[in-house]
């Protein structure tokens, strides 16, 4: 006989997490960053929309 119990063992409890305070500078950082992230965002889907860079590709020469 084993002492070991079948089936899934549940995960440990993780301690919560205390909200942390932020001061002006601190806030104004993180929304500074957001909106960073924001206009690299746009900026993505914009370029994609446009497609490949060069149009054409490869050209090939008409000679053999």
């Amino acid at each position: 006989m084993s002492s070991k119990q079948g089936g899934k063992a549940k995960p440990l409890k993780q301690p919560k997490v205390d909200k942390k305070e932020y001061d002006e500078v601190d806030l104004a950082n993180i929304q500074k960053k957001k909106e960073e992230e924001k206009a690299i965002r746009e900026l993505r889907a914009k370029a994609q929309q446009k497609g490949t860079f060069g149009g054409a590709g490869l050209k090939k020469s008409g000679k053999k």
